[in-house]
């Protein structure tokens, strides 16, 4: 018998509510969660990782070839000598010595440093949240490359920033694109928090900004005070040059680095770290401490002791040797079988490639004829804040076999084919959403 003092019976609204509903909560959350969503690279996750499918999809770095056995025997002897220690809580700034030895891990950079001006974090992601929390309120701009990496998209979403993209191209961002998106924003009324920019071997893009470019680009910054977010995971995994200055190495004070172990070493540990002004590290800590009380000791001593008892820089020679033969095999595939009307970036180093389709194509509308013919990329409106990207996608080398990336190409062109036909055949019309307010105009990466 119904309890007739029920929350149904005294307002009928809330069993009908809970009855068509399939989440209860959905009066109850925090108006920004409106704002998060799943990106396109976790939604195709479950299908890119099945077996029978090529995934060119995901970023996931190839960590078959560490030493196991050398890292387990680390692992098992920082267990016995120091498990108290590395079990334990720890500071939220980081371990001292590892702070140390991520200064000398930048030292090729260019970056000089003191271990008091890293924070380390829960990978170079939780950097990024971290930053983006400290510096943004709603409704603040964040300016970021055309297209942009997702993950950073996804945080400056979270904080309820406005994302304005500024154009680059196969010589990354281009300086009078910044120049004028900036004054664009600022006549708009609207502020300008930081620029984020991924200046090694681009992810999505794959190019890497010139080196005349990096004192421009840095030049329009400190003219219109413009704080600059520089992510350089991949900063080490050069395949033909020694590793390139850092913005960081030419302002330390205007610019704030996100480093990883994720793309050197092995993401499982997730340890990144933020070197930043020292006002600005003291409000990182305080938001370290906040979110996670400090960053997981024992991944912490594990990294640090790996890079005391191995050969690091070896190890990395290693994987780019690796990542190279893989971008060869790409790139090699992708030029004996893709049409003339794509183009595509010819990174030098790193993990991606970006491919622009031929007119007409729509990557995100192409994707399910993909994955039924076993292949998965990235569509390019993930790496854009507007909607736009349909005309491109990141193709990912890092993690299959050469010959799985020549399949994958293969059938990735197969797919592309068959489309074109359809389109000669009973015509389209072009898709695309127009970018909004402050976008630059479309460049050769759009």
């Amino acid at each position: 018998m119904d309890d007739p003092t029920s929350p149904e019976r005294a307002h009928p609204t809330v069993r009908t509510t809970r009855q068509t509903r399939l989440d209860t909560y959905v009066d109850r959350y925090a108006t920004r969660t409106q704002r998060m969503k799943a990106s396109e690279i976790r939604a195709l996750f479950a299908v890119a990782s099945r077996p029978e499918v090529v995934s060119l999809a995901g970023g996931m770095p190839n960590i078959s070839g560490l030493p196991l056995d050398a890292v387990a025997e680390t692992l098992a002897e920082l267990v016995m000598d120091h498990g108290t220690r590395a079990m334990q809580y720890s500071s939220g700034q980081g371990d001292p010595g590892l702070r140390e030895q991520i200064c000398a891990v930048m030292a090729p950079e260019g970056v000089v440093a003191h271990p008091d001006d890293v924070v380390v974090t829960v990978g170079s992601q939780q950097g990024l949240d971290l930053v983006t929390r400290v510096f943004c309120d709603p409704g603040d701009v964040v300016l970021c490359e055309a297209p942009s990496y997702v993950g950073a998209l996804g945080v400056f979403s979270a904080y309820e920033c406005e994302v304005v993209h500024v154009a680059m191209d196969d010589q990354g961002l281009q300086p009078e694109a910044l120049r004028r998106t900036i004054a664009a924003v600022r006549a708009a009324g609207k502020r300008v928090k930081f620029l984020y920019t991924i200046p090694n071997f681009h992810n999505p893009a794959g190019v890497t900004l010139a080196a005349e470019r990096r004192t421009q680009v840095l030049d329009v910054c400190t003219s219109a005070d413009v704080l600059v977010v520089e992510d350089n995971p991949y900063g080490l995994l050069g395949f033909d040059t020694d590793p390139i200055r850092a913005l960081r190495a030419d302002d330390a004070e205007r610019v704030v680095y996100l480093g990883s172990f994720s793309k050197t070493f092995a993401p499982g540990f997730r340890v990144g770290w933020v070197v930043a002004p020292h006002a600005v590290r003291e409000k990182l800590v305080l938001a370290q401490e906040s979110a996670t009380l400090c960053p997981p000791t024992f991944s912490q001593l594990a990294i640090s002791a790996y890079l005391t008892h191995h050969d690091w820089q070896g190890q990395i020679k290693h994987f780019t040797t690796m990542y190279r033969e893989r971008r060869d095999a790409m790139l090699t595939a992708l030029d004996e079988h893709f049409p003339a009307t794509a183009s595509w970036t010819r990174p030098a180093g790193g993990f991606y490639v970006w491919v622009r389709l031929p007119p007409g194509l729509d990557a995100s509308a192409m994707l399910p004829r993909a994955v039924t013919a076993r292949v998965a990329y990235v569509p390019g409106t993930a790496f854009y804040a507007d909607g736009t990207g349909t005309t491109a996608m990141r193709l990912s080398y890092c993690y299959p076999s050469p010959e799985r990336i020549r399949e994958g190409v293969r059938r990735l062109a197969g797919v592309m084919a068959t489309d074109l036909q359809l389109r000669e055949m009973f015509g389209a019309t072009d898709a695309g959403v127009p970018s909004r307010g402050y976008s630059s105009p479309h460049t050769d990466l759009t």
